[in-house]
């Protein structure tokens, strides 16, 4: 990353760096059920100052000790929790090995912390913190309640909550055979997010014009 292009990372997010989380889970409840599997993406800007993805990061999660597994979200997302083939570790490698990339890019940006985004963010924002807490895991880059939630952005500037119809009205390409695994939420959330943070940009909205500062400034006065 460029120094241009990281401080345009500092200034676009008011020193936050966004980065695109999904997990699946083995129910609802962060506490007591089983986080099975995690995925990160980090996004850069390019030398133009639009917003891509840039690298991914994944980890299937074996259960932690005395977690719950509902049957009917293993159903859900197609999960063998106890499949040799998924290659799990332990919550606590998994959140480690995706926490230092993040904590890297955080600091390459400039950014004093990391805001998760996600597609109902509060469900995947949830699960991270309490893996973490379970872990103890002291250098948690995340904020403890900011998110950035496509859902809601979608709706504003696309008319959609649901992560399928938002990519497809977005022109963003969707297999939903492929859904509900980790990975692809995440790469497909992450395309969303530049794409609405891009369009923003290119009507104008950004960066803000003096005018739009004067005017901001009069209100609060």
């Amino acid at each position: 990353m460029s120094d241009s292009d990281a401080s345009l990372m500092k200034q676009r997010f008011r020193g936050y760096l966004p980065v695109v989380i999904d997990v699946e889970t083995a129910g609802f409840n962060a506490k007591t059920d089983a986080l099975l599997e995690i995925a990160a993406v980090t996004l850069k800007f390019d030398d133009e100052g639009w917003l891509h993805p840039d690298q991914t990061f994944h980890y299937h999660v074996d259960p932690f000790e005395g977690a719950n597994i509902e049957q009917a979200a293993l159903d859900f997302n197609g999960i063998d929790p106890d499949s040799p083939l998924r290659g799990a570790v332990p919550e606590e490698e998994a959140l480690k090995e995706i926490f230092k990339p993040i904590r890297k890019a955080q600091k390459d940006a400039g950014c004093q912390r990391s805001v998760l985004v996600g597609h109902n963010a509060t469900f995947d924002h949830g699960f991270v913190m309490a893996a973490a807490e379970r872990a103890n895991l002291k250098r948690n880059p995340f904020h403890p309640f900011v998110t950035f939630d496509t859902a809601a952005l979608a709706a504003l500037t696309l008319g959609q909550t649901v992560l399928i119809k938002a990519c497809q009205a977005a022109g963003i390409a969707f297999d939903s055979k492929e859904a509900h695994s980790a990975v692809y939420d995440t790469e497909r959330t992450a395309e969303l997010f530049c794409w609405m943070v891009n369009r923003y940009k290119n009507l104008g909205g950004w960066p803000l014009s003096p005018s739009s500062l004067d005017s901001s400034s009069r209100k609060e006065d």
